[in-house]
């Protein structure tokens, strides 16, 4: 098997390195990495894009464990300034190109920030997030669900797959 950038699994495997024992954070960056894929995909993102895009999921939230021991909270803001520092030597020992690296970091760190969104790739990366956080942050509470489908849906979301996937999950 080849551990290398073209199919993600050396960094996959880098990011289960650094979350472990945090199973609640891979589970996260594996199900993130899914959608972003599949919505990505729906959308006609290209490839080069949508392998950016993959490698960015897996390491979108590369920053909390700082926040944690830094500031103490895991807040976006926070995760979008340590993230690219944190991802970016893991996507260098992957073998990523630079190019790509900047643009994964960028994401990175742009990936909390959710107003004057123009970029493809960071809209689908945002509204993965936010399909994945939505069921996490309110598992047994179907009704608060509900509700951050609901302004999500208002304010964030634009792609027309992840409006559905939205819809499908949380306001049907």
């Amino acid at each position: 098997m080849s551990l290398n950038p073209q199919d993600h699994t050396a960094l996959e495997l880098a990011m289960f390195d650094y979350d472990k024992g945090d199973p609640k954070r891979i589970q996260h960056f594996v199900k993130v990495r899914a959608l972003a894929r599949t919505i990505g995909l729906a959308e006609g993102i290209d490839e080069k894009t949508l392998h950016t895009l993959e490698a960015a999921a897996i390491v979108h939230d590369s920053g909390i464990h700082e926040s944690e021991r830094i500031y103490h909270d895991t807040s976006g803001k926070h995760q979008e300034e340590l993230g690219p520092g944190v991802a970016r030597p893991l996507l260098e020992a992957a073998g990523y190109e630079p190019t790509e690296i900047n643009r994964v970091c960028w994401l990175v760190a742009h990936h909390h920030s959710y107003a004057n969104i123009h970029d493809m790739d960071l809209q689908v990366l945002v509204e993965a997030d936010f399909l994945v956080n939505i069921y996490e942050d309110a598992m047994d509470r179907p009704e608060a669900r509900r509700r951050m489908a609901e302004s999500a849906a208002a304010k964030v979301f634009k792609t027309k797959t992840g409006l559905a996937m939205l819809r499908d999950q949380f306001l049907s």
